[in-house]
């Protein structure tokens, strides 16, 4: 029996605990899941490929079902290439969905051997994204709670001043 591949797609700049909760229900699915970050040299990232790949290995604990790779070009080809049968995709509110399913749309018409999987993420990271975390970070907010424990501590390495969830402000170490 040949394994069951989904390729979870993003940037995920920086990592965080949405990301790895949509991560561990895919893995109820499937036999292995590849975080595959899409190389767009129109966005520009806080992180590093390497220190985003790092954050993946270094938050998934040791576990072999769970790979991350990076990618350039059509994802579907890319898809192909790693043998998935599904890409994984979460949502966490309507608006989310229109972009959405226009890309799982365009996917089907490139290659039909991909099916495309909307996972809802858990209702405590609705609002939890990326980009939600960088602002909260670059004002001097903690995302304790919304990142696995290795990605506050390399935040807090960049950032080295971060509130405290209590309002204070200290210099952080890791």
């Amino acid at each position: 029996m040949s394994k069951r591949i989904a390729i979870y797609p993003g940037t995920f700049d920086p990592f965080h605990n949405g990301h790895l909760e949509i991560i561990r229900r895919a893995l109820g699915a499937f036999d292995q899941i590849v975080v595959a970050l899409g190389m767009n040299p129109e966005k520009e990232t806080l992180f590093s490929l390497e220190e985003r790949m790092d954050m993946i290995k270094n938050s998934v604990n040791g576990d072999q079902r769970i790979q991350s790779d990076c990618f350039e070009g059509l994802l579907v080809r890319y898809a192909e290439k790693k043998k998935a049968c599904a890409i994984i995709r979460g949502l966490r509110a309507v608006s989310d969905f229109e972009y959405e399913f226009q890309l799982a749309l365009m996917n089907r018409k490139l290659s039909r051997k991909i099916e495309t999987y909307f996972l809802m993420t858990a209702h405590r990271y609705l609002y939890v994204s990326s980009r939600i975390i960088k602002a909260t970070v670059y004002a001097g907010g903690s995302p304790e709670g919304l990142v696995p424990d290795y990605v506050l501590n390399v935040l807090r390495n960049k950032f080295p001043m971060i509130k405290t969830p209590h309002g204070t402000t200290r210099k952080c170490r890791s």
